[in-house]
């Protein structure tokens, strides 16, 4: 009776998969400048970088930064996907964001059919808001994980 709940309990274990669960950030940026003059793309990296080699620790006693160049730290293969944006020169554009709505759910479905699960979306818009605001995005990260 033993050998056979400890066989059981090993064929479980095979079967249960132990592997760390991996991430993938994807985001949209919208642009929400008047009259049509900003740019809007999904954005996807298509090499990852270590964070641990471009972070340093700073204490009181240690004033000393970490001196990494910032062409190091800049991904340059990425995929981009344009997208349109929310005005033009007559104002908001609703075709453009139904538009916009069906590239990202293509996209979406395609990490979906790929393997991914959308764990997470987060969004934000940042806008001058002055006098005469003419600039601004909205963002969108997208987060998938398998």
């Amino acid at each position: 009776m033993k050998k056979i709940l400890l066989i059981a309990c090993l064929a479980l274990a095979a079967t249960i998969d132990v592997s760390a669960q991996q991430f993938k950030v994807i985001t949209s940026v919208e642009s929400i400048v008047p009259n049509g003059l900003g740019r809007s793309r999904i954005v996807n990296a298509l090499e990852e970088k270590d964070y641990k080699e471009f972070t340093s620790v700073q204490t009181e006693d240690d004033n000393t930064r970490n001196k990494s160049k910032r062409d190091e730290i800049r991904v340059k293969n990425f995929e981009e996907t344009k997208l349109l944006n929310f005005y033009n020169i007559g104002g908001i554009r609703f075709q453009n964001i139904a538009a916009n709505d069906a590239l990202l759910t293509s996209m979406i479905n395609d990490m979906v059919a790929n393997g991914w699960e959308l764990a997470f979306v987060t969004s934000a818009v940042e806008s001058e808001g002055g006098k005469g605001d003419g600039k601004g995005i909205f963002i969108t990260r997208y987060i998938f994980k398998k």
